[in-house]
Order: structure tokens, then C-alpha cells, then sequence
């Protein structure tokens, strides 16, 4: 199998795990590089915290077999970020995959890529989907074209694997699932709004209220720029 070139973008207060869960899919393809990717070399803290250190200046990117936008709460900084906006278009345009992570679609959503695509997105921002043109589907990981969305966080995983069956086969990524030992078997059912208690929900949801409504507002804001 020739190289492969996978590309993720950060930025700061991303959500690490939309990073790093598929990056430990990615590293593991044969003959694959993943280079980390940001506007500048200056470390970055991810929305807890976390320090990730980017190696690749967005103007210096190699031409990538993937593109990766993943989500956390700095997405709401990045969707009026045009350098970052153009280059999701590019690799769009170019025919080859876009992968977005959790919120990570809003912002493909503000490149205007997302226009007549069926996607998904992280729960809290799933009814956001229409104010970018896109179709919303309620699953884990959706597949339009060259477009591939995973939901929310950990679902980043489940979408790198599925990208990983398609660029390489699936024997590859069932190799790669069993050597991360990816047999999720949670302790509760609560991973998701239509299993989670009403008690768990609603602390939940309120607690995201307040980028819940930043996330509408720009939503609008840019349904309109797009004339949608």
C-alpha cells in the first residue's frame, strides 16, 4: 500500500479525544503519517487542559489522503477562521476525505461543505445540522461521498476505523481494532440522550446551556452568510 498522508487540525480548547482517539487509529495504518496541523507551531490546551503540540504550519500541509476536523468548545473561534475554512474546502473539493469529529462538522458546515451532505455531530449541536445545509442522520459515524462525520467524542474512534476500512482494507482495521482492544462494554447506560436517566439528561444539558446558545447564534449567523 502506497503512503498515506492524514492530516488533523487544532486549535485551541479542541476536545483532546476527538484528536487523539483517532490518531491512534491513523498511526497504526502500514505506511501511514499523520501530521498534527495549526495555524502556528505554539502548543495549544485542549478544553480541559491538555497541551498538544501541533508540527505542521496549515500553509506548509502536504497533500493529504484525509483531512481530520475534530470539535470541542474552541470550534466556535475556528468557524469564522478562513485560512482553516479554505483549507476544508480544498481538500473537499480535491475529491479526497474529510473526516469530522464531534463539533468538528459545524465547522466543515461553515466551510459550506456540508450543503445536501448527510452528517452527524456530537447530540448537543445535532439540530444545528440544517443551518449548514446538511441532512442530519442519527448515527454514529455517516459516510456521504468523501464526507465521513462521527458523533459525538469517542465516536471519533468508531468513524477512524470505518475511514481506515476504506483507505486500507477492512482486515487492516479489524487488525487495528483488535490490537487497541477496542470492544467498548460501558459501565452505564447513559452514553446517549435516549438512554441516559432524565435526572442525568437534564444536568447535562444544562450545564452546555450557555455554548448550546452561543452555538445557535452563530449558527444562525451563518445560515445567513451562506444563504441558507
Amino acid at each position: 500500500m502506497s503512503e498515506l498522508n492524514i492530516g488533523v487540525v487544532i486549535y485551541p480548547r479542541v476536545d483532546q479525544i476527538d484528536v487523539t482517539g483517532p490518531f491512534e487509529v491513523f498511526s497504526r495504518i502500514p505506511g501511514a503519517k499523520v501530521h498534527v496541523i495549526a495555524r502556528n507551531l505554539t502548543p495549544v490546551r485542549d478544553v480541559q487542559g491538555l497541551i498538544l503540540t501541533p508540527e505542521v504550519l496549515l500553509a506548509a500541509a502536504p497533500r493529504l489522503d484525509v483531512l481530520h476536523v475534530p470539535g470541542g468548545y474552541g470550534q466556535e473561534a475556528m468557524i469564522d477562521d478562513e485560512p482553516v475554512l479554505s483549507f476544508i474546502r480544498q481538500q473537499m473539493n480535491s475529491g479526497r476525505y474529510v473526516f469530522s469529529v464531534c463539533t468538528g462538522a459545524l465547522i466543515c458546515g461553515a466551510a459550506g461543505i456540508l450543503r445536501g451532505r448527510r452528517a452527524t455531530t456530537h447530540w448537543t449541536a445535532f439540530d444545528l445540522l440544517p443551518y449548514f445545509g446538511a441532512i442530519p442522520v442519527d448515527s454514529r459515524v455517516v459516510i456521504d461521498g468523501n464526507l465521513v462525520s462521527a458523533a459525538g467524542v469517542t465516536s471519533g474512534i468508531d468513524g477512524a476505523l470505518v475511514l481506515t476500512s476504506l483507505m486500507a482494507g477492512e482486515e487492516t482495521a479489524r487488525r487495528i481494532q483488535l490490537a487497541i482492544e477496542y470492544a467498548p462494554e460501558p459501565p452505564f447506560d447513559s452514553g446517549t440522550p435516549k438512554t441516559a436517566s432524565p435526572e442525568v439528561l437534564k444536568v447535562v444539558t444544562a450545564a452546555g446551556q450557555g455554548m448550546k446558545d452561543a452555538r445557535i447564534a452563530t449558527a444562525k449567523r451563518i445560515a445567513a452568510k451562506l444563504g441558507i
